[in-house]
């Protein structure tokens, strides 16, 4: 007999086995990034590097700080690389827990999920940082030398990251929220003006202070919950179609009268095919 007491620590032993299994591929691609930490670290700052006046370039204020920042990107690099694989992880350990139903939509969103975030990172870099560096330099004043600390752009950069990656998880968010019953999908465009506002209000807190960057979240903020919206209602009418009952079909009519009575005697005749009714029990004692 299994105690309730056995069934949690066994969960807690599978738990504990894939966090160790994924951090141990989290391990290994580090360990082969390792020799190459100061290449990525120059790749992660070169859209900074790109729009430094002639001669600017960045500097470091702590002692070990040209050490750990150049480890700290590898680090990143290595999850996000490994990322499939810490996925899998955690799918084999909640997916026997969940119905049929639920694992369909479990694995296209999860998907999505990780496609949209790295999206979003992929925006940042590409388009935003370019935008905003090239705008800060506009803007610095005459005599003043733009550079910057190493360890403050890293931070800048994994909060920049984080945020476009959040923000592109929209279309995600509203799919669970309207498949799990929790908003109506014509309530949420009723919502639309107030997300409008939000998503502006969003880009004036996650953004360095210029309408350019601001205006690069808001925006795509709004068009990914509209892209949201359209999912929903797609995903939603293949669910209506999936549950919705079997209709009768055209040439179907219920039986008469007659046809029943025959029905009922065919019954009531015994299985090998005597026509002869079967015999009622002796009533007499």
């Amino acid at each position: 007999m299994n105690l309730p007491e056995d069934s949690f620590l066994s969960h807690l032993v599978e738990l504990r086995d894939r966090l160790i299994r994924a951090l141990f591929a989290i391990g290994i691609v580090f360990i082969c990034l390792f020799p190459w930490a100061k290449e990525l670290y120059a790749l992660l700052a070169q859209p900074l590097l790109a729009t430094l006046p002639q001669g600017g370039q960045m500097i470091a204020t702590d002692v070990i700080g040209v050490f750990l920042v150049p480890m700290k990107v590898a680090l990143m690099v290595a999850f996000l690389i490994a990322l499939p694989y810490v996925l899998y992880q955690v799918w084999a350990f909640v997916a026997p827990g969940l119905y049929a139903h639920e694992k369909r939509l479990a694995l296209p969103l999860v998907a999505a999920s990780v496609l949209l975030f790295f999206l979003g990172m992929a925006f940042a870099y590409f388009l935003v940082f370019p935008t905003v560096f090239g705008f800060m330099a506009t803007v610095a004043p005459e005599g003043v030398a733009w550079m910057t600390d190493i360890e403050k752009y890293l931070s800048f950069v994994l909060t920049t990251f984080i945020a476009f990656g959040v923000t592109f998880e929209v279309p995600v968010v509203v799919v669970v929220l309207v498949q799990a019953g929790v908003v109506e999908l014509a309530k949420l465009k009723e919502w639309r003006p107030y997300v409008i506002v939000g998503a502006f209000v969003v880009g004036a807190v996650f953004t360095p202070p210029d309408v350019i960057s601001q205006l690069m979240m808001a925006i795509p903020l709004c068009l990914l919950f509209e892209l949201g919206l359209l999912l929903a209602r797609f995903v939603s009418k293949g669910s209506l179609r999936r549950t919705a009952p079997l209709a009768p079909t055209a040439d179907w009519a219920p039986m008469s009268a007659a046809e029943m009575d025959k029905a009922i005697e065919e019954l009531g005749h015994r299985p090998d095919g005597d026509d002869k009714p079967a015999r009622s029990p002796d009533p007499s004692p």
